[in-house]
């Protein structure tokens, strides 16, 4: 064991300076950075490369013993992956493809040109071929696009002795033997049994009376949806089955979590008008950095327009009462939070399936008490000071619209991201930069309204 080895922090330090150092890679160098990569743990390896350049990540890459190496590459995001297909050369990203999970073979295809898929997809034998396709073959957004089709298959008709034996045969080849689907002799899903039932039973016990009622998903079922509620079973893994419940491919626990977490990653994103980045932030270049951004900055300053649009109306209320001028900031704020609250609330509670499309008018029920209460409580205590600060009548303005604008905003965040489900669009787009825009221009107009009717303005 070399030195830096017992000192995992500055083999690191070591390494990191190294790669930033410029220059060309001689041998001493290239050996340097091999013995240092060594002798880092690989949470760090991995940790390290998601910090470092397309370039210079290919570079550890390579440099790293052949298994680990292939660990780290799995380890990383598809989209990162990506990016370290032009630096890493044709025979390392053929052998680290090769050594993928299908799932993750086509999650990485997903984010390449048609040519270099093409060219992948050639070196790979006839078998993993095979297998790649099949999951390639399920439209985006499904659960059969996230399965592996290494599954192990176990006959009902055998006994537990026999079912150890096929699954012995078939380690080599299968993503889990864990979780033991039970098939009749057209593949058909029968049951379930796990591992430790069969190495705990006797072994002329027959497999029928070991497996319990499957639960399974069909390939075409929504990935995010399938995995949430996969999740909170508390299960290793999960069947997939076509649409004659044939046996046709298993999602581990590992996946589904996965699935959510990008899922969650997009959806706290877009709430705060952006889009998900899909890798580590010090790897993603400035130029996806800015588009992730500039699209919504667009929307939301063409959407701010109607906001202009109400002051221009109310110009001549504004220059009777310039002290209505101090307040603008408070309604909009309250409102747009008030806003983002309730869809943030309804937005998550629907991708827990807490909250379904048919209980739209439950929610708007919900959210309008919500907004009454709030509006109530946040209307008497701004009320009583602003009207002890600037009088009785700009304190009743003041506290008639929170009053209104609170029951409105809450309404509104509410059912917003429900009506998104419905139209089929996300509901995180639905939800804050747009909510935040619409309550900030009907709040202004209340506002005004209410100012103009109490103020005689």
């Amino acid at each position: 064991m070399s030195e830096s080895a017992q000192r995992p922090d500055e083999a690191i330090n070591q390494l990191e300076l190294i790669l930033r150092t410029n220059g060309d890679l001689a041998p001493e160098r290239a050996r340097m950075i091999s013995e240092l990569s060594e002798d880092i743990p690989i949470k760090d390896v991995i940790s390290l490369l998601e910090r470092m350049s397309p370039v210079r990540a290919a570079l550890i890459l390579r440099l790293l013993p052949r298994q680990r190496s292939i660990v780290a590459f799995e380890a990383l995001d598809a989209a990162h992956q990506a990016d370290l297909v032009d630096a890493l050369g044709d025979d390392s990203l053929a052998s680290f493809f090769e050594a993928l999970d299908p799932d993750d073979r086509v999650s990485l295809l997903d984010e390449l040109p048609a040519e270099i898929v093409e060219r992948l997809m050639r070196s790979l034998d006839a078998s993993e071929y095979g297998l790649t396709s099949v999951v390639l073959g399920y439209p985006r957004g499904s659960i059969g696009r996230h399965m592996s089709p290494e599954v192990p298959m176990v006959r009902v008709d055998l006994t537990a002795a026999e079912a150890l034996t096929a699954l012995r045969e078939q380690n080599d080849r299968v993503e889990t033997i864990y979780t033991v689907p039970i098939i009749r002799g057209d593949r058909k899903l029968v049951g379930v049994t796990s591992l430790r039932k069969l190495l705990m039973a006797d072994a002329d016990e027959p497999v029928a009376s070991l497996m319990d009622t499957p639960v399974y998903a069909h390939t075409a079922a929504p990935d995010e949806e399938t995995a949430r509620w996969f999740r909170a079973l508390d299960l290793l893994a999960l069947p997939v089955v076509d649409d004659s419940t044939r046996l046709v491919g298993i999602l581990s626990i590992d996946d589904a979590v996965d699935i959510i977490e990008n899922a969650d990653n997009e959806d706290t994103a877009r709430s705060g008008g952006a889009e998900p980045l899909q890798q580590p932030y010090l790897t993603t270049p400035v130029w996806r950095l800015v588009r992730s951004r500039i699209v919504w900055l667009g929307v939301l300053a063409v959407s701010a327009l109607l906001t202009v649009s109400v002051l221009d109306a109310f110009e001549d209320a504004l220059a009777a009462a310039v002290v209505l001028s101090l307040f603008i900031p408070l309604i909009t704020g309250t409102g747009g939070n008030t806003g983002n609250q309730a869809a943030t609330t309804v937005t998550r509670s629907l991708a827990l399936g807490d909250v379904r499309k048919r209980d739209v008018m439950a929610v708007l029920w919900r959210e309008t008490r919500v907004g009454l209460t709030l509006g109530t409580m946040l209307g008497a205590l701004f009320g009583i000071l602003l009207g002890v600060l600037y009088g009785v009548s700009i304190g009743l303005v003041l506290g008639m619209t929170l009053f209104v604008v609170c029951t409105l905003a809450a309404m509104v965040g509410g059912i917003m991201p429900i009506i998104a489900k419905v139209v089929g669009a996300d509901p995180a787009v639905f939800s804050n930069p747009f909510i935040t825009t619409f309550v900030d221009a009907v709040g202004l107009v209340i506002y005004f309204l209410i100012a103009k009717a109490v103020l005689g303005i």
